[in-house]
């Protein structure tokens, strides 16, 4: 698609969101006398009683826990019962349909305004010696029921299979590796393992392969893997395409998904957070969330200043959005930046605000940078590595090395999606009626 083609489906889809967003407005304007007040009041009510039934359930014990349970459930479904025997629930279902609708077209619209250089791919030549190796207890076995060790040999792969009885340093086994020909790594693991394996490769300029044998794989989700099928991503050995994508690091130790400190790092320090995620989260939570007694961090990220947050969250590349972070994508792994979320909520009223506002919220600040730098109480802090609990002296830096790793994929990724930009109403309106300035460049759509 040509830039002018993406142009005017930009203007178009821009249109369509304005009128659907405009349509919302008539919609309750026409029933305000049937309750159209109410519906949206009711949602907002409901939501904010909601947040704050969840804050005392995180950050309380006992009793107030309980009753933080049932406030929250009884929001819930207090909206909904109202909706029901008012008479509302189709004034609030054709609401639902309208803002639905002005939303995805709206991103769908910045989306194609805003054209971003498709990164450099290469069909890079089959490697000679490829060198994978995998954890056979990681994903809850995935290596062995998917036959991954024989399906890798066929194709000419040295296979290193780790010993779960002998904890390994598969950073040294990846640099015996290199050292004895490997022209090629891989790795059929969690995201620490992939980790410590794609700073090796970067070292050595080497194409590195991910095989989503992970119990979440995040890596492989934003590379758009198949993590359903991880055998699929052994066709990157011979119909391969490359492409550089950034790697980040933490106090010289490398990641690719996110580095955690605060409340999270803290639970995961748990010996028993892997048996029991959920009950040692709420048993930990009301102390972690304490103004009192929770742990407070300062960071700072580029120069600015992030003072006392509960919880900072870096990533190797920034969300699409902080509103949907539990969706856990990056739309890009090669912007040359870090993302950065500090999180500050002290009370129920501040969590409410954080339900109502999201992103515009008080309590969670939003960045870019290329370097973060976090500091706590005493000489050292809880971090969480990919999701590895680690320890780590003050000040921890966070940089990025920018297109330093050469990912080796498969040319078939089922999983590639692209997410839809924050919404900005007044460039969407800009877009929608005069001219955008970044319409037309690039390759959107291609």
């Amino acid at each position: 698609m040509t830039g002018t083609e993406a142009g005017a489906v930009a203007r178009l889809l821009a249109r369509l969101a304005v009128l659907a967003a405009l349509g919302s407005v008539v919609v309750l304007v026409l029933a305000i006398g049937d309750g159209g007040l109410e519906v949206v009041a009711a949602a907002l009510i409901g939501l904010i009683i909601c947040a704050v039934g969840v804050w005392w359930f995180l950050a309380y014990r006992g009793g107030v826990r309980l009753l933080g349970a049932v406030v929250a459930v009884s929001a819930l479904a207090g909206v909904l019962v109202l909706y029901a025997f008012d008479g509302l629930w189709l004034t609030a279902l054709v609401l639902i349909l309208c803002w639905s609708g002005a939303l995805a077209c709206a991103r769908l619209a910045l989306r194609r305004a805003r054209p971003r250089p498709v990164p450099a791919r290469v069909v890079g030549e089959r490697p000679r010696r490829p060198v994978l190796i995998m954890n056979p207890k990681s994903g809850g076995g995935k290596v062995a029921r998917f036959g991954l060790v024989e399906k890798a040999e066929a194709l000419g792969a040295e296979v290193i299979l780790l010993d779960p009885s002998a904890p390994a340093d598969v950073a040294a086994l990846a640099r015996k590796a290199v050292a004895d020909g490997a022209d090629l790594l891989g790795v059929a693991g969690g995201d620490g393992t992939q980790a410590l394996v794609a700073a090796v490769a970067a070292d050595h300029d080497l194409p590195f392969v991910v095989i989503s044998a992970g119990t979440r794989n995040h890596f492989a989700m934003d590379l758009g893997l198949d993590r359903t099928d991880p055998a699929r991503c052994l066709d990157a050995l011979t119909e391969g395409e490359e492409t550089r994508v950034d790697l980040g690091e933490v106090a010289g130790r490398p990641f690719v998904n996110t580095v955690s400190f605060g409340v999270y790092a803290d639970v995961v320090q748990r010996p028993e957070y892997r048996d029991d995620k959920t009950g040692t989260a709420l048993e930990l939570m009301p102390d972690l969330l304490s103004p009192e007694r929770g742990r407070r961090l300062d960071a700072r990220v580029d120069g600015t200043p992030l003072a006392s947050q509960q919880a900072v969250l870096v990533s190797n590349n920034p969300y699409a959005s902080p509103d949907e972070l539990a969706a856990g994508r990056r739309p890009r792994l090669d912007d040359g930046v870090l993302g950065v979320l500090g999180l500050w909520v002290k009370d129920a009223a501040a969590a409410a605000d954080l339900a109502v506002r999201g992103a515009q919220s008080t309590g969670l600040t939003v960045l870019t940078a290329r370097r973060v730098e976090v500091t706590g109480e005493g000489g050292e802090i809880p971090v969480a590595v990919d999701g590895e609990a680690l320890r780590m002296p003050t000040p921890v830096v966070c940089t990025t090395r920018p297109g330093a790793l050469r990912v080796r994929l498969p040319r078939e990724r089922p999983g590639v999606t692209v997410s839809g930009p924050s919404v900005d109403w007044r460039e969407l309106l800009a877009l929608a009626f005069g001219h955008s300035r970044r319409t037309g460049d690039g390759h959107p759509g291609d």
